[in-house]
């Protein structure tokens, strides 16, 4: 397996003295960059490179980062690959937005060095950590089934639910221990890496778009108000 350092990432900003500043910052660490000044090259390379993470603008020419977020979580290959979105955009309403679509995490210019580059370090370490820890145990409950090993969710009739990474860990975290009640910060840090700087709000979010593409099987994650959320171990009604 490749070392951390070896990771490619890919960078999609329009501003060129950003751009630099992003691949010097990178480059110091090791990495290896794939640069997109656009929304319609960032898909084109990402397609071409494969790289292991997206840092996204989101105002970007051509093709917005919402647009480009979108389009490659509808696509079984870069379901599993973080995007954090690094923007100007900074209102609630945005990163709400932008974690809806499917960003894994959301970083509000100016962004410093260090803050940067461990999120990203962060979300690299999360993913490697769920490819070693995959295991072949189905999780069924009902008629909701999730599948590690494959790495996909589906609900009656075999129907295919399509979660991001983050919401995908989400999901399997508390369908794993039904009735365990959750805080918010322990949910922080098995979706999104331990020592990242988030709200609270980024796991509302999570669970929100996860309850809304479960649809009927959304109501399986429960509110405990002003604590967390649990994984319904009420049993099913017959």
């Amino acid at each position: 397996m490749a070392s951390m350092t070896q990771k490619t990432l890919l960078l999609v900003e329009d501003d060129p003295d950003l751009l630099e500043i992003l691949r010097l910052t990178f480059e110091m660490e090791g990495f290896r960059l794939v640069l997109a000044v656009d929304g319609e090259e960032a898909l084109k390379k990402a397609h071409r490179y494969g790289p292991d993470l997206i840092v996204l603008d989101v105002m970007l020419p051509k093709l917005d980062g919402i647009e480009v977020c979108r389009q490659l979580r509808a696509e079984s290959a870069f379901r599993r690959v973080p995007i954090l979105m690094l923007t100007a955009k900074g209102e609630e309403s945005d990163v709400v937005l932008g974690l809806g679509i499917g960003a894994d995490d959301y970083l509000v210019k100016p962004a410093r060095p260090r803050e940067l580059t461990a999120r990203v370090r962060n979300l690299l370490k999360r993913v490697a950590t769920d490819n070693a820890s995959i295991t072949d145990s189905l999780i069924t409950v009902a008629d909701l089934v999730i599948d590690p090993v494959r790495f996909e969710v589906r609900i009656a009739d075999g129907v295919p639910v399509q979660l991001t990474p983050s919401e995908f860990k989400l999901l399997q975290t508390l369908a794993s221990n039904p009735g365990r009640v959750f805080r918010r910060n322990e949910l922080l840090d098995s979706t999104m890496g331990p020592g990242v700087i988030v709200t609270d709000r980024n796991i509302d979010t999570h669970v929100k778009s996860v309850r809304k593409k479960l649809v009927e099987k959304g109501d399986l994650i429960e509110t405990v108000r002003g604590v967390g959320y649990r994984f319904s171990d009420r049993p099913a009604p017959s």
